[in-house]
């Protein structure tokens, strides 16, 4: 726990110093730097902004996997939009070789 919260710590250090590198702001506005805006104006502390990446970091394999799970099982139980699905792909990819 204690090393995961370093990592964190060193994750949105590293965050912060490119966001104050860049030219266009707007291009690198995401959620973990909106959380580093909030503390920079003093709206959230720095353990905040640590949590609020580590729940995001935890909780997404998590909640990923549940929705890929459903999505296959909607895309099994309606086979025309698994053609039609199948249809975009092959217009979009052509004759290359699918890669995850």
């Amino acid at each position: 726990s204690k090393d995961l919260k370093g990592a964190m710590e060193i994750l949105i250090e590293q965050k912060r110093q490119k966001l104050s590198t860049v030219e266009k702001l707007d291009e690198h506005m995401d959620f973990a730097s909106q959380l580093i805006f909030a503390q920079n104006r003093g709206d959230l502390t720095a353990e905040n902004v640590n949590q609020c990446v580590l729940e995001m970091m935890i909780a997404a394999p998590d909640t990923l996997s549940v929705t890929l799970f459903f999505m296959l099982i909607l895309i099994a139980e309606h086979p025309t939009v698994e053609q039609e699905m199948m249809r975009e792909i092959e217009t979009v990819v052509g004759k290359q070789e699918l890669q995850s």
